[in-house]
């Protein structure tokens, strides 16, 4: 077996998920497992998440919720997106909970769930979203009664909630999420004078639940942070929270050479003294971004942070390991603790002008993944 793992704490989760339900009850909390679970595992991921005490997983595809119900798990799934209409009969056959934001959204959906047998007595629940300014996807705000209407008269279908989402919560200064949430009170307040009853309010992302907290209204959907990471600089984690991923990998070669020597692709990395180089069998395929040896990368070596020595290649990088002793089989961490020392997913992301979210989802999915209650 190649010497690699991402190691996943699922006791890092179970516990985020818990610390972030008291932070924002009375609120429920949709854990967000698209992505196969941010590159945790899906399965593992959603698991974790309910026993923390999530009330709903959110997917972004049907497949991902067909993945979830596949594995036996069957708490209430929503696919964050409206599902085409190609989708929507193993959207309604596999019972997960659907979005909408057009007309023609609304009719496929009620068409496929007379199709599979949905009726007044087990409806398909639906959420309406309102694009309240992000302009990716969702309805109008002049035009979400009329859309709310349509799935109301639908007798296989029950509206579950309506929603939005924010565009720069993670900027906790920016006035445009007063802007955002005052519009969506605004349809909400169009829908009662309609007498059309809203089981269920959400806005928040990750960092609108921690930076807003005016805008948990009864749901928040949390990503970013049910892995232990924060959704930015500005807008930190609450206390307590533990990054779930650790990548890790063992030396495969060594050699020592001299001063003036150049080091991989390009030769860009020259030694200016004698020194040992450690080859760690995990690149850019294994999503170890090429760009990182080029902006001070280091990894953990020994306890100690070592440099990333020239260009990663596909399936290998260098480390400048100096005089450290090291051997093959030794341990490489690049994402993790190793002794008093840790290099998070965060410090990836500041180096390459990225996200955490980028990092995480990036590492491939040719890396196992190990999980594990408590990781040594």
């Amino acid at each position: 077996m190649r010497p690699v793992s991402a190691d996943i704490d699922l006791s890092a989760i179970r516990s985020n998920v818990a610390i972030l339900r008291d932070l924002v009850a009375p609120a429920r909390v949709c854990a967000v497992v698209k992505a196969d679970g941010y590159g945790h595992g899906a399965v593992a991921t959603a698991r974790a998440a309910l026993a923390g005490g999530a009330h709903l997983l959110g997917v972004a595809l049907v497949a991902e919720g067909a993945e979830l119900r596949a594995a036996g798990i069957d708490a209430p799934v929503l696919v964050l997106s409206q599902a085409s209409v190609h989708e929507l009969d193993d959207l309604v056959a596999q019972r997960l909970d659907a979005t909408v934001y057009t007309p023609a959204g609304v009719a496929d959906l009620g068409a496929a769930a007379a199709r599979v047998g949905r009726g007044r007595h087990d409806p398909v629940p639906v959420h309406l979203k309102v694009d309240t300014g992000m302009r990716r996807v969702g309805v109008q705000p002049a035009d979400a009664v009329a859309l709310a209407r349509a799935v109301v008269a639908d007798p296989g279908l029950h509206l579950a909630s309506v929603f939005t989402h924010f565009a720069v919560a993670d900027e906790p200064d920016d006035p445009f999420t007063a802007e955002q949430q005052r519009r969506y009170e605004a349809v909400l307040a169009d829908l009662a004078a309609a007498g059309i009853e809203v089981p269920c309010r959400h806005a928040a992302n990750s960092a609108g639940a921690l930076a807003h907290p005016e805008a948990r209204y009864d749901l928040v959907r949390l990503g970013i942070v049910v892995y232990g990471l924060s959704p930015s600089a500005e807008v930190p984690g609450p206390p307590g929270l533990r990054p779930a991923m650790s990548l890790r990998a063992a030396v495969s070669h060594v050699k020592r050479v001299p001063a003036g020597e150049g080091v991989s692709y390009g030769l860009r990395y020259r030694t200016d003294h004698e020194t040992t180089l450690a080859t760690v069998p995990l690149g850019y395929a294994d999503g170890v971004p090429r760009r990182l040896s080029g902006t001070g990368g280091e990894v953990l070596v020994g306890g100690e942070r070592r440099p990333i020595a020239g260009t990663i290649t596909m399936d290998q990088l260098l480390v400048d390991c100096d005089d450290l002793p090291v051997a093959v089989g030794d341990e490489v961490v690049l994402i993790g603790a190793q002794g008093g020392a840790a290099i998070g997913a965060e410090e990836w992301a500041d180096r390459l002008g990225t996200i955490s979210y980028e990092i995480i989802c990036g590492i491939s999915p040719r890396v196992p993944r190990r999980h594990r209650e408590d990781p040594s």
